[in-house]
């Protein structure tokens, strides 16, 4: 149970603190990696408090002054930091157009739906955090010399294919296609804006991991929690936008070309081909395709920093609750626009709330 090691009176509670946790500490870079893994273990003031502290981090002073560091383990031979990252999001971004360019070439048949997702599902191998000690110490690489170059525990390796995984890019494929099938919907439309947030995964995964990487330069530069959170507040405001930056860019380009492509029939309009690409999608569209980068990026936010399970659960949450407004009556795009909203939100509350916690980047 967290927080039982100071549940007692003991003459010394830093040193029950520090046999429960001293793996935590012993591969610690400073003494604000100890307090965000006490903080994400459940440990708060009043912990704190029992062992004689005024706060968090000060225990965690203690504890890093009392518990040796371990030795950092050899790096595998022929390692190259930052070579996968540089090829993920390109990956993620082709593994997302197949399948949905397969759907839209035949016509966006109910028969094509599943075996054209079967791609997207590889997706969790490009959002999931690396394995232990594979990549640089999580806290930067400029440190002083008194910490030693010891990396902090990030998640277990070979935890990619968990059934929270699956459902992340089962959810996203779901996401995807399903407004490929709504009856009723403008197939030149639809195919446009769903490619272009296809094309955009390769952004949110990006986003995700500058995101991270930011995150774990703060933890290295804050010197306490309070001053950890207060430089993440303005972070995630900023990875969203540029996610969503890109996806209008897209969205843009993709109108254009179904302007030319599959022209509207009726008598021709005036203007150029900018105007023509603003006519064919209105207000609720585009709204619509907000709420879908939305729900693109705030997953794979999530499963960057740890939170599988919450990814999870968001990614199918926004087609399920769209399917059922579909199922309702309701058309596209407006069922995507208040079933994927709704989880939109909810999930943009709970990103708010825990990834600007320390324990998220460590």
């Amino acid at each position: 149970m967290p927080g039982s090691a100071v549940g007692g009176s003991s003459a010394d509670p830093v040193r029950e603190v520090m046999a429960e946790y001293r793996e935590l500490c012993e591969r610690a870079v400073d003494p604000l990696d100890i307090a965000a893994g006490l903080e994400e273990a459940g440990l708060g003031p009043e912990a704190a408090a029992r062992c004689r502290h005024a706060d968090l981090f000060s225990l965690a002073e203690e504890l890093y002054a009392r518990v040796p560091r371990r030795p950092p383990g050899p790096e595998p031979a022929g390692e190259r930091p930052g070579g996968d990252a540089r090829r993920a999001a390109p990956a993620a971004a082709v593994l997302a157009v197949l399948p949905c360019a397969g759907v839209v070439a035949l016509g966006a048949g109910w028969p094509v739906l599943l075996p054209a997702a079967v791609p997207l599902v590889l997706l969790p191998a490009l959002t999931a955090p690396p394995p232990a000690g594979s990549g640089p110490p999580p806290c930067g690489a400029a440190r002083p010399a008194e910490f030693g170059p010891v990396r902090a525990p990030v998640g277990p390796a070979g935890s990619r294919w968990r059934p929270a995984a699956l459902g992340y890019g089962l959810g996203l494929a779901a996401l995807l296609l399903l407004p490929l099938a709504a009856p009723g919907a403008d197939r030149p439309l639809a195919a446009a804006l769903v490619l272009a947030a296809a094309v955009s995964t390769g952004a949110a995964e990006r986003a995700a991991r500058w995101y991270r990487r930011v995150g774990r330069e703060h933890l290295g530069a804050a010197r306490t929690l309070a001053d950890f959170r207060a430089r993440m507040r303005p972070v995630l405001p900023v990875a969203v936008a540029l996610h969503l930056a890109v996806l209008g860019v897209l969205t843009y380009a993709a109108l254009a070309v179904i302007a030319v492509v599959a022209p509207r029939p009726g008598p021709g309009h005036g203007g150029g081909l900018l105007q023509l690409a603003a006519e064919r999608a209105g207000a609720t569209a585009w709204a619509a395709q907000g709420v879908l980068g939305l729900l693109l990026v705030l997953p794979a936010l999530l499963a960057r920093c740890g939170r599988s399970a919450a990814a999870a659960l968001g990614a199918a949450a926004g087609p399920a609750a769209t399917a059922v407004l579909l199922a309702l009556g309701r058309p596209w795009p407006s069922a995507v626009l208040l079933g994927g909203g709704a989880v939109a939100a909810v999930l943009l509350v709970h990103g708010w709330a825990v990834l600007g916690r320390a324990g998220s980047h460590r």
